[in-house]
Order: C-alpha cells, then structure tokens, then sequence
C-alpha cells in the first residue's frame, strides 16, 4: 500500500525555487533517512509535505494514502494521519505543555493515563506544567516533540534532525522511542507507521532500521540507496565523493542491463 508519492515535485519560497524535480515513494511500513549537505532542501521538503503556507508547489503534486493532498492545508494532512517533529519548535509562553499533549492525545484516541505513560517514558514528567520548551534544554525540546508525536499516534512520521543538539544519553533515549514509533509489528513481520528521517551524523540510525538512504542535492534526490553504505561514503568521502560513486554505480547497472538485452 502508498503511504507517500511525491511526484516531480517543484516548490519555491516567495520568489525562490527551492526543490524541483523531486520524485519520492514510501510504502506502508517504511522508513527513509535522508541526507544532504545544509541548504540542499531536507527540511523545505518536510514543511511542503506538510503543508506549511510558506512553501509554495509550482510543479508536481503529493500523493498520501492514495489521495492528492498538495492543495490541503496542514490540519486536514493531520487528521489522515501525518506527523512531523521541528528540528526548532518555538518556544511558546503562556501555553503549558499538558494542554498541547491533550490535544494531541485526542487526536490519537490516547487517554489522560496515557499521557502519563508516555511521559514517563520520556523523563517528561516535571515538565507538563511548565510553558512549551520554555527554559529546556535541547534534548529536553527533542523529548518534548517525540510526545506530541506518540500522542498523537499518527500512520506517517517526519523527524528533522533527532539527534541534533542533544548528548548521547538523549540520543539513546530519543532513539529507543523513535524505534517504538516505528517498530515491526512481530506477528506480521512489518511496521505500522512510514516514517522519513532527516539526519546529519547519523547516529540515529543506531537506532532506528531504516529501510533506504535518500540524498538530496541542490535541492533534487540525487542518491537512493542502503542508508547505512550511504552514511559511510558521506563520512569517508563528503557528499561529493558519495554521488559520484551512486553515479558510477547507476551506469554499471545500465550497462549491465543493456547488455542482458
């Protein structure tokens, strides 16, 4: 089954192309990670598949479950079962964050009980009456979001950047729930939820089994592959050295199959 069909896709900010000519598909059950040197587009994809205003699709369109959502605004997108985790949620006074989980535990068909086991889960348990990321730490903030995300229990889940800003034992924990949000189901050998996975140094997928590794270049995919091989060709050789070896690799593939023919 599609969970997500991005189809040369183009998208601009104000008057600036930002992504043009992306084509992504995730089935039921999968998880990408996605790569990409700063300013290449990672996080304006994100914010385009959800809906944010901002990002303006000039080409192409976005499939989810089955059904176009490019037009949609972000609430409709989230009521069919799409999440997403900010690598800078704002910091919101006057809201405390009990009241942002039970909005979002309503939303998933969570319970005041489940909140509490969630949050305890998290460490996030002296937090709930404080005001939204107001005086947290960076890990503290990821926690926080991971949540809202779990709460609302959604079939589709974007994280920018997890395990940016935080020490390793948040990055442990953050981990080891977002390998919960994403776990195979153990009778039937597959995950509930897709999820696409924004990440720098990569130490998330420590974690998380992601099925393939998305680079994305000025602003088109440019690289598919093994998430872990990919990862180990950015650390050894930069993004330049690891597309240049995609594309050699490509054209083996295409000559090997010319040859068959």
């Amino acid at each position: 089954m599609d969970m997500l069909r991005v189809v040369n896709l183009g998208v601009r900010v104000d008057s600036k192309k930002i992504l043009e000519h992306v084509n992504l598909y995730l089935q039921k059950g999968q998880t990408y990670a996605l790569f990409g040197p700063n300013g290449s587009g990672k996080s304006s994809l994100l914010m385009t598949i959800i809906g944010n205003p901002a990002f303006k699709v000039f080409d192409g369109r976005i499939m989810f479950k089955g059904k176009d959502v490019t037009n949609l605004p972000t609430d409709e997108r989230v009521k069919m079962g799409m999440a997403m985790s900010f690598q800078n949620p704002p910091r919101v006074s006057g809201v405390k964050l009990i009241d942002v989980l039970r909005y979002c535990a309503k939303i998933g068909g969570y319970s005041e009980r489940d909140i509490l086991e969630f949050a305890e889960m998290l460490k996030m348990k002296d937090f709930l009456y404080r005001n939204v990321n107001v005086g947290f730490s960076g890990g503290e903030v990821k926690r926080s979001e991971l949540l809202q995300l779990m709460l609302m229990n959604p079939d589709f889940v974007m994280l920018d950047e997890p395990d940016s800003g935080v020490d390793l034992d948040n990055v442990a924990l953050i981990g080891d729930v977002i390998n919960k949000l994403l776990e195979r189901d153990k009778d039937e050998d597959e995950r509930k939820r897709s999820g696409l996975i924004i990440t720098h140094q990569g130490h998330i997928l420590e974690y998380v089994d992601a099925d393939y590794g998305v680079i994305l270049y000025k602003g088109r995919i440019a690289c598919i592959g093994n998430p872990y091989d990919i990862l180990e060709q950015i650390s050894k050789n930069g993004y330049e050295g690891c597309l240049k070896r995609c594309l050699r690799e490509f054209r083996n593939l295409e000559n090997q199959n010319s040859i068959q023919k």
